[in-house]
């Protein structure tokens, strides 16, 4: 934990802070020294990959609790917008075979790659596919089922700096998967969901709230790091921003968004929470037991239109 090991945080903050300068004033050089995918630090093959993107799209839909069967129909003539694709917007690919009309993809960094590897995860989401979703799919392509020639505008992956599209009205559905946790401003990123979505329209979203290799021992001990410091450490390079359920809870409320459903998919042990509490940064000392054990969790907002009188 912080504070603990004075000469060990010295070193591990001084490079941490050289590091988070480059990813602030070299974004891109920064991804490619450091091989982001926005799939996790762990290598995967094209066949693993293509797999994660099809898990990730039957979760979106096990959420919604909307069947199989039903999803083409759900997703006919719709405009999707998905914060923080990675780099290569297999989701997205996915949504338009399904019946989506277009996908949006918002990105803080330019992680969009048309590598060898990820030319091979598109033509294995395209070989997973048939009939009319695989010819949806090959429309997604500037050449008509041919990856390597880039993304039609079916498939739009726009970089934003503070990570927020600025859309108005003209999406009717918003998704992410581990991306929350990762913004900048929590606030300002519901915000601009309820923004970009049309009225009735819905959000749904997966958060993991784990350290994401950042703590020591106790999984919780990444909390206890000064915010100022962890600002100057991390700030710029896409970590966790640590905010917990909490205050999610705060930023929907002050969106307008209405929460339909939230969930805690992983919990933290009784014990870790007793070991790290009396040592926790000043913005989470007065959250309760019972939300700081949530360490990821599902939830679908919807934007409520304006009733007719």
């Amino acid at each position: 934990m912080y504070g603990q090991n004075p000469i060990d945080d010295a070193k591990r903050a001084i490079r941490a802070i050289v590091t988070d300068q480059l990813a602030h004033w070299a974004p891109s050089l920064y991804v490619k020294l450091t091989g982001q995918t926005g799939r996790g630090a762990q290598e995967d093959s094209p066949l693993e990959a293509a797999q994660y993107f099809r898990n990730c799209f039957k979760d979106y839909f096990d959420i919604l609790q909307i069947e199989r069967e039903n999803i083409t129909a759900f997703l006919s003539g719709r405009h999707v917008l998905e914060y923080g694709p990675g780099d290569v917007p297999g989701v997205g690919l996915l949504m338009v075979a399904h019946g989506a009309e277009s996908v949006i993809c918002i990105d803080r960094f330019p992680l969009l790659a048309l590598s060898p590897k990820n030319i091979e995860i598109m033509e294995l989401l395209l070989e997973s596919l048939s009939g009319d979703a695989r010819l949806r799919a090959e429309d997604c392509f500037l050449i008509k089922g041919k990856p390597s020639s880039g993304f039609s505008p079916r498939i739009r992956y726009l970089v934003r700096p503070n990570g927020l599209s600025g859309l108005r009205g003209t999406v009717d559905l918003v998704i992410s998967r581990a991306v929350l946790e990762h913004v900048n401003d929590l606030f300002a990123t519901f915000a601009d969901m309820h923004e970009a979505l049309r009225d009735n329209c819905l959000a749904v979203h997966d958060v993991d709230l784990k350290s994401h290799g950042l703590h020591r021992k106790n999984p919780l001990d990444f909390l206890t790091w000064p915010l100022y410091l962890w600002a100057w450490m991390y700030g710029h390079k896409g970590v966790p921003n640590r905010w917990r359920i909490n205050y999610y809870r705060e930023a929907i409320s002050a969106s307008g968004l209405e929460l339909l459903l939230m969930y805690p998919t992983l919990l933290a042990e009784e014990k870790d929470i007793a070991e790290v509490r009396a040592h926790l940064a000043l913005p989470f000392r007065n959250i309760s037991d019972e939300d700081l054990a949530w360490l990821g969790f599902r939830m679908v907002l919807q934007k409520k239109g304006v009733e007719n009188t």
